[in-house]
């Protein structure tokens, strides 16, 4: 049982959110006037939140430089879709319109919604965070306000946690490495090593994230928040069916609007890659299997050599759609008051933000900062995601994978005609 519990990083969050709980509610009923009141003057309550304060820290240490790190080997990956303009242009339309229906779906389902009952009455801000006023709603304004926050040096972007400045620089740099540089040069190599140590690290530091979750559970418990978990439950629901919404009918539409595949043909022929990335969690592990189904589809090689690649880094349907459901719930549960503008920032930073997703399981967390200090959402909030973040995130994978090949067979057919 001991190493079932080791081994298991989902259920050792799911076994410290309800100690937590138990524990909570234990002091509660002892003496609940004592324990709701004078709870944070307590040297044990202290001790136990060094959890929370130990895993945010590290996660805001690292997350910059994991985003910078991953995007550009990932443009170095795809090196040959910038020689190719109009299989790249075909493709990165493709990806960025299908993107917009996910972010939109998302969005739209959880503002029709009623509102998440609020957790806490008043929450601080995430350090480095604002709110974007409703004086600031004009398209100018927003773009103005983009452009500040992404025309950042890359040092002073990572030490201040704006991760807007640290994708742009990555693209740039990335972009201008392989103009500059052959394909094969050592440089790539090296940031491919990187790439591997920053996430065993950031794979080290999720190990402690079931303390984090037991300081943030108990911390909201003995607020009085006993409706976390049933509004988590819910939210997970959620999810789960716009994610299914988007796998089983919009992209599948797509498919058949634009090529003429039948349903079952499509799923038929996607099935074995589907299977992988629900087992996985990871799109980059699922590439050659994906390749493969694809060409067995009839795409030629030379477009699913291209379009499956850079669908593995940017296309990520799935996670942009967790993205904008989950920033909508936080901001909620966490009393963050969403203006227009709020909204709107929502859906550009869950779009950019899903582009430099790691292709492996959990990927979507160092996205998830963006979104979050866009909002103005504390970060501690990353933490009560993966009490339920796990399971989502293999439907979602699937969806990614799917996503990435209904791409390619309409880009191939475009490139036909």
């Amino acid at each position: 049982m001991w190493n079932k519990v080791r081994g298991s990083l989902p259920l050792q969050l799911v076994l410290a959110a309800g100690a937590a709980w138990l524990l909570a509610t234990s002091l509660t009923s002892v003496a609940p006037t004592i324990v709701i009141t004078d709870v944070e003057q307590q040297a044990w309550y202290q001790f136990l939140m060094l959890g929370k304060t130990v895993y945010i820290g590290l996660l805001k240490m690292v997350v910059g430089i994991m985003v910078m790190l991953s995007l550009i080997e990932g443009i170095s990956n795809i090196g040959a879709i910038a020689k190719l303009k109009s299989l790249g242009g075909r493709t990165l339309a493709f990806y960025t319109f299908t993107t917009m229906i996910a972010v939109s779906l998302g969005l739209g389902a959880s503002l029709l919604l009623p509102a998440w009952q609020p957790l806490t009455q008043a929450v601080p801000l995430a350090e480095g965070a604002t709110l974007i006023g409703e004086q600031a709603a004009s398209g100018g304004a927003i773009a103005t306000k983009l452009l500040n926050m992404a025309l950042v040096n890359p040092v002073a972007a990572i030490a201040g946690g704006n991760l807007l400045a640290v994708v742009v620089f990555s693209f740039m740099m990335g972009i201008s490495l392989l103009t500059a540089l052959p394909e094969k040069h050592p440089l790539f190599e090296v940031i491919s090593g990187l790439n591997k140590g920053i996430n065993t690290m950031v794979g080290g530091i999720i190990k402690l994230s079931p303390l984090a979750i037991f300081a943030i559970v108990l911390e909201f418990s003995l607020k009085g928040s006993t409706a976390l978990f049933s509004q988590l439950a819910m939210f997970a629901l959620l999810v789960f069916a716009l994610t299914m919404l988007h796998g089983l009918i919009v992209l599948p539409s797509l498919a058949k609007l634009l090529t003429g595949i039948k349903f079952i043909t499509l799923f038929k022929g996607i099935s074995a890659p589907l299977a992988m990335a629900f087992a996985t969690s990871s799109s980059a592990a699922t590439l050659p299997l994906s390749m493969k189904s694809a060409e067995e589809l009839g795409v030629s090689p030379s477009t699913s050599s291209m379009v499956l690649p850079l669908g593995s880094v940017m296309n990520m349907d799935g996670t942009a759609l967790f993205e904008g459901v989950a920033a909508i719930f936080l901001a909620q549960l966490f009393g963050v008051d969403l203006t227009t503008t709020g909204i709107v920032m929502i859906f550009i930073m869950a779009m950019v933000s899903s582009i430099g997703a790691p292709g492996m399981p959990s990927g979507s967390m160092s996205g998830m900062q963006l979104v979050l200090l866009a909002a103005g959402i504390p970060l501690e909030a990353i933490a009560i995601l993966l009490i339920i973040e796990r399971p989502l995130d293999t439907f979602r994978t699937a969806v990614n994978v799917e996503g990435d090949i209904i791409a390619a067979l309409v880009v191939d057919k475009w490139q036909r005609s």
